[in-house]
């Protein structure tokens, strides 16, 4: 186990609870203190910042081929987590120098799903509209949310359809609609549903 990182100060193993979602990734050692770099999933971190403990995971052999520090599920109690300079910083308790926090590069962090503040009216985390179906005013079906991309002022829903092929076959394509007001009338997250101003051939 490499220098300043002891199992009984700060990695417990855990088992990943049930709602759990991933929300973002250790980039890095950050400082000399044991604080780390955090990439979020989501361009809201509110639930990283509002949870008390995170769960880690290893990151995939892909990303990081020689982590070898613990396998299964961990969960790390946290000390402090930040907005610096853009970017996200935790310090977790009994880590406390940058061996320990570089040794903890490319972990994938989850929370979950319950300890996520409650978003204020109108105001939805991204995880919930995922899968959500899309329908218009019409009750014309659009597709399913498949993603959500940030543009800057807003944010625009990738809904995935299929639609039919001149040989007869079918393909699966994408549509954008701007997550805005104008364009969403309703979302139903119980109903599993959102109404939009939209048309089939926009």
């Amino acid at each position: 186990m490499p220098p300043g990182l002891q199992p009984s100060a700060g990695l417990n193993p855990s088992n990943l609870p049930s709602d759990a979602i991933e929300v973002g990734r250790i980039l890095d050692a950050w400082g000399v203190k044991g604080w780390v770099k955090i990439l979020p999933h989501s361009t809201d971190p509110e639930a990283l910042f509002a949870a008390k403990s995170w769960f880690l995971q290893a990151p995939e052999a892909k990303f990081r081929p020689d982590f070898k520090l613990f396998s299964g599920t961990v969960s790390l109690s946290v000390d402090e987590a930040k907005i610096h300079s853009n970017s996200v910083v935790a310090k977790f308790s009994g880590l406390d120098d940058r061996n320990a926090a570089e040794a903890l590069r490319g972990g994938r962090i989850f929370l979950s799903r319950s300890s996520f503040p409650a978003a204020s009216p109108d105001e939805y985390y991204w995880i919930d509209l995922i899968g959500l179906n899309v329908v218009n005013r019409e009750g014309v079906a659009l597709g399913c949310v498949r993603d959500l991309m940030a543009t800057g002022p807003h944010s625009v829903l990738c809904v995935e359809y299929t639609t039919s092929q001149e040989d007869g076959t079918s393909a699966t394509a994408e549509r954008m609609i701007p997550f805005v007001s104008v364009y969403i009338d309703a979302v139903d997250i119980a109903g599993k549903c959102i109404t939009v101003d939209w048309q089939p051939d926009y």
